[in-house]
């Protein structure tokens, strides 16, 4: 069958890679897709947001299977127009999606079901926000309720630093309307860890786990990004943490969408902080992470196209999950300046390396195809670098030794990606 994905960056070249490699597939599609994806797939210039086109395309090119990589879409129903128009889509509906679009439901769906994690408040007036900081306990965290590209979470130090971070979401409206509802959040310490999972409404299959590091410089400093890199599998996600979760986050979370009345079907990703009280959630995603994609999918065994096909059907159940006993590490090649100001346009070089490199791999987020063929920078996350290895520090040695073969001006990376692997 044909199929088309729904994304144009790092998270979407890594599913376009994994759904190549079915032989369920004959040709992909990709909207809008990137200079990269542009060589696994047909690119289409159709905006992700662009519903009744993509509806339109889809039936035009008889689609199989659309799967849907972005939150935006998700959160605005995208799933529900494909089902509407009798079309098969990888993705929750709208009002499941609403687990990520909205950090107040998806705290307040905790608290209601028992699920660990920080204590809260929600607040949709800024003065409220402010009088209650007056008694909270620092530091504290600031989370803009809607979608904010990843950046919208403030961990404040101090009184001021947390007034400062109020006014800046909720009166500047720093990250739009994202920030109309706020929850301020207790601060929990220990080590985090990403677990993405399938699900079909009623069963859930755990892929192997993760860490993402968010912040723009080493040593965790600067702005929070879109993701800096990544590695899997985690060491601190030991079988004793992975037996809790099951039981008390990851079904308990499927159940009480399903008792809801939102049944999820798609991706789920735990963002998970493990704490001296036990593993606690600090954030659902209703997708794929980027970066973490782009460490999972190259180590999953089983048929990525057959997986999703049975999550649709509600037939999760009769697969076995499996993943590689390896590791991978993916380091982001950013420009200079990300994630505030950038320069785009300048051409890549090196990227043939990947090509004969097994177990190499350069999944593109923010580049395109220029007017003379080649790829040139269009975006502050420019390329995620992953490599295999036997282990995380032959992974994380692989994927270093990969990012000088990509150049390109004004390239920026991280150069401690994994360095609590060398911790353990």
């Amino acid at each position: 069958m044909d199929i088309l994905i729904v994304g144009s960056g790092g998270r979407e070249h890594a599913i376009a890679m994994s759904a190549a490699k079915s032989p369920l597939v004959d040709k992909i599609y990709c909207a809008p897709g990137n200079g990269g994806i542009g060589q696994v797939a047909e690119c289409v210039p159709i905006g992700a947001m662009e519903f009744d086109r993509l509806v339109d395309f889809a039936k035009e090119k008889e689609i199989g299977l659309t799967i849907i990589g972005m939150d935006d879409p998700l959160v605005g129903g995208v799933a529900d127009a494909f089902e509407a128009a009798g079309l098969r889509v990888f993705g929750p509906r709208k009002n499941a999606a609403i687990l990520e679009g909205s950090k107040a439901f998806s705290k307040d769906l905790m608290k209601k079901y028992n699920i660990p994690t920080a204590a809260y408040e929600n607040f949709t007036d800024a003065e409220a926000a402010l009088k209650y900081l007056e008694t909270a306990k620092l530091p504290i965290v600031l989370k803009a309720d809607g979608l904010a590209l990843g950046k919208g979470v403030l961990i404040c130090n101090t009184l001021e630093e947390a007034r400062a971070g109020v006014r800046s979401i909720m009166l500047d409206k720093q990250f739009g309307t994202a920030g109309n509802c706020m929850v301020i959040e207790e601060f929990m310490t220990g080590r985090e860890v990403s677990v993405l999972s399938f699900v079909d409404g009623r069963t859930i299959k755990t892929m192997t786990s993760a860490q993402d590091h968010k912040r723009a410089m080493d040593g965790d400093q600067g702005l929070n990004t879109g993701g800096m890199g990544t590695f899997s599998p985690s060491p601190f996600y030991t079988p004793e943490v992975d037996e809790f979760c099951q039981k008390h986050i990851y079904q308990a979370t499927v159940d009480a969408m399903a008792a809801e009345g939102r049944e999820f079907k798609g991706i789920i990703f735990f963002g998970l902080m493990l704490t001296e009280q036990g593993p606690r959630v600090l954030e659902y995603n209703a997708r794929f992470g980027d970066p973490e994609a782009q460490v999972v999918l190259p180590r999953m065994k089983n048929d990525m196209i057959e997986v999703m096909e049975a999550c649709i059907d509600g037939k999760l159940d009769a697969i076995d999950l499996q993943f590689e006993d390896n590791a991978a590490v993916c380091v982001v090649l950013a420009s200079q300046g990300y994630p505030v100001s950038y320069e785009k346009g300048f051409p890549i070089r090196g990227l043939e390396r990947f090509e004969e490199a097994e177990g190499y791999y350069c999944f593109h987020a923010g580049t395109k195809l220029a007017e003379d063929g080649s790829i040139v920078t269009n975006g502050g996350r420019v390329l995620g670098v992953t490599a295999k290895g036997a282990d995380l520090k032959e992974a994380r040695a692989n994927a270093y030794g990969a990012t000088e073969w990509v150049e390109f001006d004004n390239k920026y990376m991280r150069h401690d990606i994994g360095k609590a692997i060398d911790e353990t």
